[in-house]
């Protein structure tokens, strides 16, 4: 007994080595590609391989981020911008979650909405912007819903179709046990589509910044959608890139915070 398992410690200790610096390497690839885009960018703009007018320079762009830091305006117009991301993805988000559950609890629910559903989905997102600014009033509430709606109808219909791929036979052997449809859906359907809703969630991230956005270069005065207008406005792209870079920096921690929450929810559930 003691032999196989100091024979089966070696080979564990080599693969934990072996996934540490495959992760190692990954990380290192990905520092390398996020200096080399940014020193080529620096480069090309000084030597006027691109137009430094149109594409500005990371040195301009970061000097103006250093400014607005100083003088408060990239918090002032930061916050803004997430709190209406975040209130867009939960809402959206769990709105998603729960019409999910309807259309898997209700075949007949199912059956009279999936029509709809399909057409909604159908429709571009954008195109309602100017519609739901002047039913909510131009304000947080049309950018939250902006933000909340594009993702709606895309975690609906990708959770319903984890919750529906779950084992039919699987949920008859625990009916036939005498478990009502929502224990089915608590003990078996839920987590068993968990990596399904944490995927949703991923894209989400994506989709929410893209409604915030898109309801501020309608409608806000202030926030990161909103200076990007403004530097369209006044020619100073400089102004817009530094925007982009916040955007993606945001966009980033808020992915990575679903990740850690993902991992986090697993462990709780296995």
């Amino acid at each position: 007994m003691n032999q196989k398992t100091q024979s089966i410690h070696p080979l564990y200790d080599l693969f934990l080595q072996q996934l540490t610096k495959e992760k190692r390497l990954v990380r290192y690839a990905q520092l390398f590609i996020f200096i080399a885009f940014f020193l080529f960018w620096e480069i090309s703009s000084r030597l006027n391989w691109i137009d430094p007018l149109i594409f500005s320079a990371p040195s301009r762009v970061g000097q103006l981020m250093v400014e607005n830091l100083l003088n408060g305006s990239l918090w002032y117009h930061m916050r803004i911008t997430v709190f209406e991301t975040l209130a867009g993805f939960l809402i959206g988000t769990l709105v998603g979650i729960l019409l999910a559950f309807l259309l898997w609890y209700s075949k007949r629910f199912s059956n009279i909405i999936d029509p709809y559903l399909v057409v909604f989905n159908a429709l571009p997102k954008v195109a309602l912007g100017p519609i739901i600014i002047v039913a909510l009033g131009p304000g947080y509430g049309s950018i939250i819903t902006m933000g909340a709606i594009i993702c709606v109808i895309v975690s609906a219909l990708v959770i319903y179709n984890g919750f529906y791929s779950v084992d039919a036979n699987y949920l008859k052997v625990l009916s036939s046990f005498g478990s009502s449809k929502w224990q089915n859906f608590t003990e078996a359907v839920l987590p068993s589509t968990l990596p399904t809703i944490i995927s949703t969630f991923k894209v989400n991230v994506g989709l929410s910044w893209v409604g915030v956005i898109v309801g501020e270069f309608l409608v806000a005065s202030k926030g990161l959608g909103y200076i990007i207008v403004y530097g369209f406005q006044v020619f100073n792209f400089t102004l817009v890139l530094y925007s982009l870079v916040l955007i993606a920096f945001a966009a980033a921690l808020m992915y990575q915070g679903v990740a850690y929450f993902e991992k986090w929810l697993l462990k709780k559930v296995h």
